[in-house]
């Protein structure tokens, strides 16, 4: 009997190492291809703190010119998130998605799984569009949602939002979760100075002491990931 239980208790620590190590796969956390430095972001529409949190990043992006690379995370006790990422992920397709994230934060405290759809219908008619009756007919949208959280599990997320700052250095650790977010641009700036210049394709590498050249803001929705 005793045999039978510290078999299972080792099957129970090896089953838990497996997940940890799972979960811990930061591998993805890198910036886009070309990118020195990017902010990286796993955030819930339903999230007080993600649009609190939204300014910060926005400025972030702005003053350094680097891209905002977004993956939908909405937890399981949200009532509405995840139905809003969905429709956030359609206005992605009319180039409106950071938009109607945006205005989804603004109207946060009045937003409720009964009223989410009038409020998307009143962004879609300010922007110009008219919101399908079946938003996401084929499950295509929450597909992409879902892997994105899925993605998110992988890196080991459990709370939102989880921002990192990312960078293509080769030395030591190429990411650096944001905390403490009074302290975002330092971090920006500690990544920056670790990062390796970016050398563009088909060109021969150059020794400079110079930092590259910071290229035109964008931010950047996350590809879904394939499903693991």
């Amino acid at each position: 009997m005793k045999l039978i239980y510290r078999n299972l208790f080792f099957v129970i620590v090896l089953g838990l190492i497996a997940v940890s190590a799972y979960a811990a796969d930061t591998s993805l956390l890198r910036p886009p291809k070309g990118e020195r430095v990017a902010l990286v972001e796993f955030a819930d529409l339903q999230c007080p703190d993600c649009a609190r949190a939204e300014q910060v990043i926005e400025q972030a992006v702005k003053t350094y010119k680097i891209p905002l690379v977004r993956y939908d995370f909405p937890l399981p006790m949200h009532n509405w998130s995840f139905d809003a990422h969905v429709m956030a992920r359609w206005f992605d397709t009319k180039d409106k998605g950071e938009l109607f994230r945006k205005y989804i934060y603004q109207n946060q405290p009045q937003i409720n799984p009964k009223n989410l759809r009038g409020f998307a219908e009143r962004f879609a008619e300010q922007n110009g569009l008219q919101l399908p009756f079946v938003v996401d007919p084929k499950g295509e949208l929450a597909a992409k949602v879902r892997a994105d959280y899925q993605l998110g599990q992988r890196v080991g997320i459990d709370h939102t939002p989880t921002i990192y700052v990312v960078s293509n250095s080769q030395r030591g650790t190429p990411f650096v979760e944001v905390v403490d977010r009074t302290q975002l641009f330092n971090l920006i700036d500690r990544m920056m100075a670790e990062s390796q210049p970016v050398v563009a394709e088909n060109a021969p590498a150059k020794k400079s002491t110079k930092p590259a050249a910071r290229k035109k803001t964008t931010t950047k929705k996350a590809t879904a990931a394939t499903q693991p």
